[in-house]
């Protein structure tokens, strides 16, 4: 008998969980979507860029590495996803040093080319994902972070 009773209550304590769950997810917002989404890509990226040094001192070191967005998301919302607009930089670079934006400009330059450079430094129309295409993306990005992780640990 201990163990039926055992299994209803766990049973009730993970219903109780998933009913709060839901009861959260219906809670958020389209921002909380995308910053979501932006955790997810910027994993990808810190991912993608897994044996690179930081994209602004060249330096490769044992501190903490950021997502670190070339053309900010306050002022381009529209290049915010955009993997030419993001890449592997140093903390100190990010933080202390406002992105180091000139030397991360040579780094770019030297990494996608003059062609994307200037696409990326040109007008951009606005860009307004519904939340459907957030949650998409969140996805797609989380996926490929994982599948990236472990062909970079193997």
């Amino acid at each position: 008998m201990p163990c039926a009773l055992k299994l209803a209550k766990e049973s009730a304590a993970k219903e109780r969980r998933a009913e709060y769950k839901a009861a959260k997810e219906r809670l958020k917002t389209r921002a909380d979507y995308l910053k979501e989404c932006q955790q997810a890509f910027n994993a990808w990226i810190r991912e993608r860029d897994h044996a690179e040094p930081c994209i602004s001192c060249q330096r490769h070191h044992t501190g903490q590495y950021h997502a670190g967005h070339y053309l900010t998301v306050g002022a381009h919302p529209e290049l915010r996803f955009h993997p030419d607009n993001c890449h592997k930089q140093c903390a100190p670079c990010n933080n202390h040093l406002s992105g180091n934006i000139v030397e991360y400009r040579k780094g770019l330059l030297a990494k996608i080319g003059p062609e994307r450079l200037d696409w990326l430094e040109g007008k951009h129309e606005p860009v307004k994902y519904t939340i459907d295409e957030i949650k998409e993306m969140t996805k797609q990005f989380r996926t490929e972070a994982k599948r990236l992780k472990l062909h970079n640990q193997g």
